[in-house]
């Protein structure tokens, strides 16, 4: 999708009917915005939804540090590092966020410039690659440069709402837990946008997962969660696999460290905008990684 030709022309927010889909399964609030602006009204109303909160900060001395990898995420980017920021400032956390691009053909990193005029260098953090690196050492090149003590780590093509962010760090300071994790298998967790078949191959490959590796999580294949920066940097270091399965050895990992581990259920929901990443070599690998995982741990 082209960026719209005016005199705004730096950002822009999906057309209603796209925010209309998002609405619906996650419960996203961009609607009542976007009613009261026209498009061409995006970068004022984003520079004074900035501009509003920068002074008190609920999580006393704590900061928190998104690491956000790209990859062809151009349509995506805008609007979870709006609602992350959003986010952030409605419940005072003072935040950074790394946007860690992978020379995305499709000009995600433009997009990121763009983004880090309008949200402030202090806010939006730009770390590209030179190539598909994995997505294990993005999380190393992400950590080398984040100033926060607290690492949240999520996809960047909204399938993570950024609402359930202030729970997991409810649960977190309330425990003083080493990793909090959402899940879509507990509580009033859920998946939407994904056919039957989808469901059942992620549900298998959580189960069979959990039966060989026992991890004491309910959803070990997830990718949205919240470590202590130290926790995060020691589990990168100790893994071995690649792929998808590397989020899952993260939590294995951490059990085998004792690390204190909580779950907040959270609503999955597919991609609105570009192809999913998930395909036959993906799943092959998986089950390849996952057989290695299980005679390595």
């Amino acid at each position: 999708m082209p960026l719209p030709q005016s005199h705004h022309d730096e950002l822009f927010l999906p057309h209603r009917t796209n925010s209309d889909f998002i609405s619906d399964a996650v419960s996203i609030d961009i609607q009542d915005d976007l009613a009261h602006h026209h498009s061409t009204d995006t970068v004022p109303l984003l520079h004074n939804t900035i501009n509003s909160h920068r002074s008190s900060n609920m999580t006393g001395p704590h900061k928190y540090s998104v690491l956000l990898p790209t990859y062809n995420e151009r349509e995506n980017l805008p609007v979870i590092i709006w609602l992350l920021t959003k986010t952030f400032q409605e419940n005072n956390i003072d935040y950074e966020i790394i946007v860690i691009d992978d020379n995305s053909p499709d000009g995600t990193l433009e997009i990121a410039k763009q983004l880090q005029k309008i949200y402030g260098e202090d806010r939006i953090l730009l770390r590209p690659r030179a190539g598909k690196l994995g997505l294990g050492t993005a999380y190393v090149h992400g950590i080398q440069h984040a100033t926060g003590d607290f690492i949240f780590i999520l996809d960047a093509d909204m399938s993570h709402h950024p609402k359930f962010m202030p729970e997991m760090i409810r649960l977190q300071q309330s425990k003083n837990l080493d990793v909090v994790t959402g899940t879509r298998y507990a509580g009033n967790g859920g998946v939407y946008g994904w056919d039957l078949k989808r469901k059942v191959i992620s549900r298998g490959a959580n189960f069979l997962a959990t039966v060989l590796l026992r991890p004491g999580v309910s959803d070990l294949t997830g990718s949205f969660r919240l470590y202590k920066k130290e926790v995060l940097a020691k589990l990168i270091s100790s893994c071995i696999s690649k792929g998808y399965v590397f989020q899952m050895e993260m939590m294995v990992r951490a059990r085998q460290f004792d690390f204190t581990i909580g779950e907040v259920p959270i609503t999955f929901v597919d991609r609105v905008f570009g192809d999913s990443k998930m395909g036959a070599m993906e799943i092959v690998s998986y089950a390849q990684g996952l057989l290695k995982l299980f005679v390595a741990v």
